[in-house]
């Protein structure tokens, strides 16, 4: 029995087969772009070299976090001891080690659920406006308007019937709480302008469902957005983190983060100068790197890079011989 060759299926295979190479080519001229840039780049590196340390960098030292040397008591850097101990003999490369992981743990997850919530939020908003834009917008404005700070300090102690959730836990609930609302209504901006595509009032009176143009057509379209808020969202939660330790009301002990080192140490730098110099060194190396990914992440989304040429001509190159090999 002969095979029956549809034409008209061999276009739409090559469509799809165009679609997909436009997409690998966008992502691969952002990641050249991303990778021609050479502060971004350091920038990746320090960041993923703090992140392992966090992780691994008890294993650098033969003490924790819990055990105190009695021989060694406000001691500056030795041998034994690489960075010091504190004014109780406790090993600071210990501290340090669980300090940075907790700062950069809390960075990281309101960081991403914040991007999650607001583009859920911004993008419904947009979607159906009428009354139920109307009736989150006055619950967003609302929301905005309350005091950060009274609402660290009353859960993180222990205010709301919070005092059995460790301290951490709570400052990740409250910056979650207040972290997403500016970018909401950014999204919202941003989607309302897309609802007056052609493409999304197509799928629309074809009947998609709602959640599936939301997540197909407008979280797509401001993916790059997403992704630049994502890594000053970090940013923003571990200074949120540092601020609020400093004062007081953020992580508890026995949490160790940065803050609570940087607080401790401030009254006390012209005697043990380690314990402050040393915390304040790894959070502006975390701050820093995340701040020149993000300036390399916003020239790689950014339409008119110089380097577009090069990596896009780069592109083109390899479907011409990919085409000339067939």
């Amino acid at each position: 029995m002969t095979n029956i060759i549809d034409p008209i299926a061999e276009i739409d295979e090559a469509r799809v087969a165009d679609n997909q190479d436009v997409v690998i080519a966008k992502s691969r001229i952002i990641f050249r772009r991303f990778m021609r840039n050479r502060t971004a780049v350091t920038g990746l590196f320090i960041f993923l070299a703090l992140f392992a340390f966090s992780l691994f960098g008890g294993f650098l030292t033969p003490w924790d976090k819990d055990t105190i040397d009695p021989l060694n008591i406000g001691m500056g850097p030795s041998p034994e001891h690489f960075l010091g101990t504190s004014q109780a003999g406790i090993d600071l490369m210990a501290l340090i080690v669980e300090g940075t992981r907790t700062s950069l743990f809390i960075g990281l997850i309101v960081g991403g659920l914040s991007v999650l919530i607001s583009a859920v939020y911004g993008c419904t908003m947009a979607f159906f406006g009428g009354k139920v834009d109307a009736t989150m917008l006055f619950i967003l404005e609302a929301l905005i308007m309350m005091p950060a700070i009274l609402v660290v300090a009353v859960a993180t102690n222990g205010g709301g019937g919070l005092k059995d959730l460790p301290s951490w836990l709570l400052l990740i609930i409250v910056l979650l709480f207040f972290s997403w609302m500016g970018t909401a209504r950014l999204v919202r901006s941003l989607s309302m302008s897309l609802m007056q595509r052609d493409y999304v009032k197509a799928a629309k009176y074809m009947g998609v469902p709602s959640r599936r143009i939301v997540w197909r057509h407008l979280v797509p379209n401001i993916g790059s957005l997403l992704v630049l808020d994502f890594t000053r969202g970090i940013t923003g939660a571990v200074l949120a983190e540092v601020a609020f330790s400093f004062i007081g009301v953020g992580i508890k002990q026995p949490d160790v983060s940065l803050g609570v080192l940087i607080g401790q140490a401030t009254g006390q730098v012209s005697s043990f100068p380690w314990m402050f110099w040393v915390p304040l060194t790894v959070m502006f190396l975390l701050t820093g790197s995340l701040a020149m990914m993000n300036d390399g992440l916003r020239d790689a989304f950014d339409p008119s890079s110089s380097s577009i040429g090069r990596a896009k001509r780069g592109v083109e190159s390899a479907k011409t011989a990919k085409k000339t090999s067939k």
